[in-house]
């Protein structure tokens, strides 16, 4: 198979070709590793291939024999490396699969590596000591985003279609948004945790995907959504598969625009620009769109300061637990900077504290689902600004303590935290371009607890009404190869 032909087809278009007989799994594998070979050293974003081990039966899944990319973080496969983007963690390996591998081998995606990730899937861009910064594709200069920021770029090159993502504040949507691709952060509880861990900081965190296609992205939530025995959370079940919706009418949704963020930093012109026509869009496609002020339920301070309670005290177990682990010390021979200062921070949360930080939780979920008792859904910028340039995130972070590092993160993302924080399920859509750089513009779109389906509906609607398929980067495996 051409690469040029390869690049053509999203996961469903590939799994299709494999159960008619005209391409096999193993030609895709081979096929994805020239992909890497071709645009990888350019972009950074896959720190390890592997040659292929699973081999699925062709047309057993809607997705069986589709070449896939796992981030270095917060998966396990066994007997490969996993290494949480760490000097600290640096050959580690995984001692079996965890309960999402286990479900990615049953949906038949042929896993050939691992993506790039900062520290501890602690940023939002992909700038790690460990591995290098990973570069954005359509432009090289500028950051991929984070913390899935490895696995945006692969999918954005054209190296696979579909790759494994995480989000704790953003960490789909943001690479999403920042590589024009589609990517949808599920409702908390919906793709397990286990079974080493029974949540990740404190329920914020979930599993994901980041895709070319909105029918990737329902396809495999599909296949690897539902509880494992022991999990804390439960979302209800969907009626029907996601893989159905998204070719169902949404009806006439009521959807509220917010383009100024909470903390009310402001956002570039050409964003809210964009966003506007998007708004305009569904407003063409007869939904309802109204400006609304969303009451987040705690101050802005206030939730800049638990969620940094929240997340660096998980920090510290994680930095505890490789130190002891591969006897390493704790010191910036093992440890970047910004996590240096995060695990000190932490250091010094007391219990109290962490339960006002839970508390706070609480207090954003109620207010977000009340919100959501009378919107169907709720429309922002994904970002307030275009990619910034690699190295942004450095500017002024010397000398910054745990606070001031998640106050950088959330300055730069401030529109993505609040649904993880309530637990609701919002995607980031590729809908707009910036005319004066090419560069993507993602709208984000969330919705209430357990709708990923209203989502789906949607995203369809507007990958139809508008489609991206054929915007591709300046990095692009079919055009870094003869092939």
């Amino acid at each position: 198979m051409k690469l040029s032909e390869y690049v053509s087809y999203d996961g469903v278009g590939l799994a299709d070709l494999v159960a008619r007989g005209q391409v096999t799994p193993a030609e895709l594998a081979s096929t994805a590793q020239l992909a890497s070979d071709a645009v990888n050293p350019q972009i950074n974003a896959v720190v390890e291939t592997w040659p292929a081990q699973d081999t699925p039966a062709p047309g057993s899944t809607p997705l069986a024999g589709v070449p896939f990319l796992i981030k270095d973080l917060a998966v396990a496969m066994a007997g490969k490396r996993v290494e949480l983007g760490s000097r600290i963690a640096a050959g580690n390996v995984a001692g079996a699969d965890s309960a999402l591998m286990a479900r990615f081998r049953r949906a038949g995606l042929v896993t050939l590596g691992r993506t790039a990730t900062p520290e501890f899937a602690y940023s939002t861009t992909t700038e790690g000591v460990l591995y290098g910064a990973t570069r954005n594709p359509w432009d090289p200069t500028r950051s991929p985003g984070g913390s899935s920021g490895g696995s945006g770029a692969a999918v954005a090159a054209g190296i696979i279609p579909i790759a494994h993502a995480t989000d704790a504040a953003g960490s789909i949507r943001v690479p999403a948004a920042s590589n024009g691709l589609f990517g949808l952060k599920p409702t908390r509880g919906r793709i397990s945790m286990g079974p080493d861990a029974d949540e990740v900081f404190n329920g914020l965190a979930v599993h994901g995907v980041l895709t070319r296609s909105v029918r990737d992205s329902a396809t495999l939530l599909d296949l690897v959504h539902g509880p494992e025995a022991g999990d804390p959370y439960f979302a209800q079940q969907p009626e029907r598969p996601y893989a159905q919706e998204i070719t169902r009418s949404p009806g006439s949704l009521r959807i509220g625009l917010l383009t100024r963020p909470w903390g009310g930093r402001a956002v570039d012109g050409t964003v809210v620009d964009a966003t506007l026509r998007s708004a305009q869009l569904a407003e063409s496609l007869g939904h309802r769109v109204e400006e609304v002020q969303v009451d987040l339920g705690v101050s802005w301070e206030e939730f800049i300061l638990a969620n940094a309670r929240l997340w660096s005290t998980n920090l510290v177990t994680w930095i505890d637990g490789s130190a002891a682990s591969f006897e390493r010390p704790v010191d910036s021979t093992t440890v970047e900077a910004e996590m240096l200062a995060s695990y000190a921070y932490g250091q010094q949360v007391s219990g109290a504290e962490f339960v006002h930080a839970l508390a706070m939780r609480n207090s954003v979920a109620r207010a977000i689902g009340q919100y959501f008792t009378d919107y169907d859904l709720l429309l922002t910028p994904t970002l307030p600004e275009l990619p910034v340039p690699l190295g942004t995130y450095a500017e002024g972070a010397e000398g910054a303590d745990g606070l001031g590092w998640l106050k950088q993160l959330f300055h730069r993302s401030p529109f993505t935290a609040a649904f993880n924080v309530a637990g609701t399920p919002a995607m980031s859509v590729p809908l707009e371009t910036d005319l004066a750089t090419g560069l993507p513009i993602g709208i984000q779109f969330a919705a209430g607890y357990g709708r990923e389906d209203v989502l789906f509906r949607l995203a369809g609607q507007l990958e139809q009404a508008a489609p991206w398929a054929q915007r591709t980067p300046a990095v692009w495996a079919s055009s870094h190869h003869s092939a």
